[in-house]
């Protein structure tokens, strides 16, 4: 299968998906269009939370600030995964994250490091457009890779080793005796703000009062463990702590936002 992910909205996927279909007759699965616009890191982070849940596939993925410019179009593969997107960082923690989740992969133990993965660059030649690279370099691309096959990247006539790429990473939380300083990566459609602390400093503490910035909110293992409209600290399904409220808006409450601070304190 051919997976897609952008911020294009719509109706501009549906270029890509006709570009595909004209070359390919992969299973074509649609993640998200409705990313954030040219916002590659909290689109990086999605990727990184969905992506290894899909068997074996092409990942054409674009948010792409830089379109027209000078930047590079690449080629990951990660296991027995590729991905295609453009070069800023946006593709680089999923790329991980499936190499080291993928049990037939020979990198597996170093890939989550960043050390092993095979990166490429994909010589897009003379695009017909500067402003939708998505329909005219990375389609093409994608549909190029997979009916090559992943194991054959490197044998494609458009492809070189990257002799360099943009590297996107979340920051770490910092740790000590009173609590740990983080700060919020993404906040997601329901409202809840998702932190970069990982949701394992609050093992041993649910039921129990948590300063956040200051203010207490109750440690819970799930929303409806307070009333609508309480605030709360959980872990969400990505492993990470998360401020939100019961049937409510976390980033509101807290008064936050990506990139904002967040200070834990026991």
């Amino acid at each position: 299968m051919i997976t897609l992910s952008s911020d294009f909205g719509s109706p501009y996927p549906a270029a890509m998906r006709g570009v595909l279909l004209s070359r390919t007759d992969a299973r074509l699965v649609d993640v998200a269009h409705d990313f954030p616009r040219q916002d590659v890191r909290t689109a990086a982070f999605w990727l990184r939370e969905v992506l290894p849940y899909f068997p074996p596939a092409v990942h054409l993925a674009v948010v792409d600030p830089g379109v027209g410019t000078a930047r590079r179009s690449l080629v990951i593969r990660a296991g027995g995964h590729a991905l295609v997107a453009p070069d800023n960082g946006l593709v680089l923690p999923a790329a991980r994250a499936l190499a080291a989740s993928d049990p037939d992969s020979h990198k597996g133990a170093t890939a989550a490091h960043g050390t092993d993965l095979d990166i490429y660059e994909w010589d897009a030649g003379d695009p017909a457009s500067h402003t939708f690279h998505g329909r005219d370099v990375f389609a093409p691309a994608a549909a190029a890779v997979h009916e090559a096959g992943v194991g054959a990247i490197a044998d494609l006539d458009c492809v070189r080793p990257a002799d360099g790429y943009q590297e996107l990473r979340f920051p770490e939380p910092e740790a000590d005796e009173d609590g740990v300083t983080g700060e919020v990566l993404v906040v997601d459609g329901f409202g809840n703000a998702v932190t970069n602390v990982p949701g394992d400093v609050l093992a041993g503490r649910f039921g129990e009062q948590v300063a956040v910035n200051g203010d207490p909110a109750p440690v819970v293992r799930s929303y409806a463990r307070v009333a609508a409209g309480e605030r709360l600290l959980t872990v969400g399904s990505h492993g990470n702590a998360e401020l939100a409220v019961n049937r409510g808006r976390g980033e509101a409450a807290f008064g936050v936002e990506p990139g904002s601070p967040v200070r834990l304190a026991w």
